[in-house]
């Protein structure tokens, strides 16, 4: 319950500090570039920051390589015990994500600053939007798509920046996802 109490405290932390998406803990799935810091209670030799590699595979003591793809923290704390359970009966595993770098967005095109962005789970269009410094001048704000990554098919979702500026279409303003493109024609 300690660990628990405690593990939530430094989320919470994490996500005023701008290093945590702020969702409820294990809602956030491990990503390329994420730093995590996984220990077992009681024993320093199995306290890692490990950062998870392009190919999301992580190397751990005693249990070696895990997949990390796909799972949360809670998923990879349970994994962890799971394995160390042979060597270390009842072992109490923290995972927490130390640091948060795989949660991206990217704006290119007319905007006045594009770039990669970091979000959260729930940064929409208009925000990352902004991010990028807004439309400039020569922009064709009726004719935005957000690239998005779906079962290894690029799908394109129209945005008409104008519509939501004046209110009308709130629909459109949909949550930006991980590795999503906004392209600013």
């Amino acid at each position: 319950m300690k660990t628990k109490i405690i593990s939530t405290l430094i989320f919470l932390l994490l996500v005023t500090a701008g290093k945590a998406t702020p969702a409820e803990e294990g809602s956030y799935l491990i990503g390329p570039a994420d730093i995590l810091e996984i220990s077992v209670w009681k024993d320093e030799n199995l306290r890692r920051q490990i950062v998870v590699p392009p190919d999301c595979v992580i190397s751990f003591p005693l249990i070696g390589i895990i997949d990390v793809s796909g799972l949360t923290a809670a998923d990879l704390k349970k994994v962890i015990t799971e394995r160390l359970a042979e060597y270390i009966p009842d072992a109490t595993v923290t995972v927490l994500f130390y640091q948060v770098n795989s949660s991206r967005a990217y704006v290119i095109g007319k905007v006045n600053k594009p770039g990669e962005f970091p979000i959260s789970m729930d940064t929409n269009v208009m925000q990352v939007l902004s991010m990028a410094g807004g439309l400039n001048a020569f922009a064709s704000a009726d004719k935005i798509l957000i690239l998005r990554q779906q079962d290894k098919k690029t799908v394109e979702i129209p945005f008409n920046y104008k519509q939501v500026e004046k209110g009308e279409k709130l629909e459109q303003n949909i949550l930006v996802q991980r590795g999503d493109v906004v392209v600013v024609p």
